[in-house]
């Protein structure tokens, strides 16, 4: 019995010697919770203003692009005019560099290199900033020369399409002078009423363009995910012309997440470019030149293959080549306003389809 009330008192003197000890432990640590993860980068954005300006630019050099030589009428020519007449040359220009920055942002190495400045917001707010600053910076980002590319091989074709336009129907206003063409018999006659053409075609060249609601939606698309556009993949190095540039600050802008509705006045501001609406300005004043002092059909026929589809070949590779572009005397070139051979033919007022006919007869 003794016994037994030992063990019992040594049991619970070694509980009691437990829980003095366990007392005197030093509690555990509680577990602290990790950090919150970053918030993911703004996605890719470009506001709807940027796909419509480009909408005009290629829903016009669609339209455009319709023009042949082999004219059967008098009529088809002077529809020709309308059509090649009916573009404001500061829309055009910023449709174009608008057009580019959608092009850009089909580069997904482009894209994707641009956004490894956005996880961080700091950085990707710097980034911002410089671009904005300075567009030319854009053209200094990871996979510039892949999306540079796209810009150059696509409008690159627009122009060569025009040139093309253009030594066919500049080709067949000699052809129609032919004895044995059986449309010399029309084509010779002077038109009727010229002053009403000019000012109609002036009218038309004043004219604000809309865009097209659908071409619209697929560029918007195309731009916000960086599909839906057949394209050929090409590279282009740098130096860049001012107009690339300013495409590739808009898609990098855009790949940011700061070329959404919130940001338009920095995406207008940068499809604005001096010397491409230079060109495109003069290029329209020598049109006005051309059908001023044109008076049978085939020299209005000239006026179109010169200074409607000639001239849009020269200005769009003038927005993408560095380098000077040749063109012929009467062509819009020149890579600033400044020193513009097209700019003292204008002054000058000498050029006429007459004039240029007539040279090589």
């Amino acid at each position: 019995m003794l016994e037994a009330h030992l063990r019992r008192g040594l049991s619970l003197a070694a509980l009691l010697a437990a829980v003095v000890l366990t007392s005197c432990a030093t509690p555990e640590p509680e577990p602290v919770a990790p950090p919150p993860p970053p918030p993911p980068p703004p996605a890719v954005s470009l506001n709807e203003g940027v796909a419509q300006a480009a909408a005009i630019y290629v829903a016009f050099m669609r339209e455009v692009g319709t023009i042949k030589a082999g004219f059967p009428d008098a009529e088809s020519i002077q529809a020709a005019i309308r059509r090649g007449a009916s573009y404001e040359p500061a829309q055009l220009s910023r449709g174009m560099i608008a057009y580019g920055s959608i092009l850009a942002l089909q580069s997904p190495e482009f894209v994707s290199g641009v956004r490894t400045f956005a996880v961080d917001p700091a950085i990707r707010q710097d980034v911002i900033g410089k671009i904005i600053a300075d567009p030319a910076y854009a053209a200094s980002l990871p996979g510039a020369d892949a999306a540079a590319g796209l810009i150059v091989e696509t409008i690159g074709r627009d122009s060569a399409a025009m040139m093309v336009i253009a030594e066919a129907v500049e080709g067949d206003a000699y052809t129609i002078q032919e004895r044995n063409d059986p449309r010399r018999r029309w084509a010779t006659v002077h038109i009727a009423d010229r002053v009403t053409r000019l000012e109609g075609a002036k009218s038309l060249s004043a004219l604000r363009m809309l865009p097209s609601a659908e071409e619209s939606a697929r560029l918007f698309a195309a731009a916000n995910t960086g599909s839906g556009l057949t394209l050929t993949p090409a590279r282009a190095d740098a130096p860049y012309t001012p107009a690339v540039v300013r495409s590739l600050a808009l898609a990098a802008l855009a790949a940011l997440g700061a070329g959404g509705e919130d940001s338009r006045a920095n995406t207008e501001a940068l499809t604005v470019e001096q010397n491409s609406e230079f060109c495109l300005n003069m290029s329209k004043l020598m049109l006005f030149q051309c059908l001023a002092a044109s008076r049978p059909s085939y020299e209005d026929m000239f006026c179109v293959g010169r200074h409607v589809a000639r001239d849009l070949a020269t200005c769009t590779a003038q927005n993408i080549t560095p380098a000077p572009v040749a063109a012929s005397p009467t062509a819009v070139a020149g890579a600033t306003p400044q020193h513009s051979p097209v700019a003292a033919e204008a002054a000058a007022a000498t050029t006429s389809a007459t004039t240029a006919l007539d040279a090589v007869r």
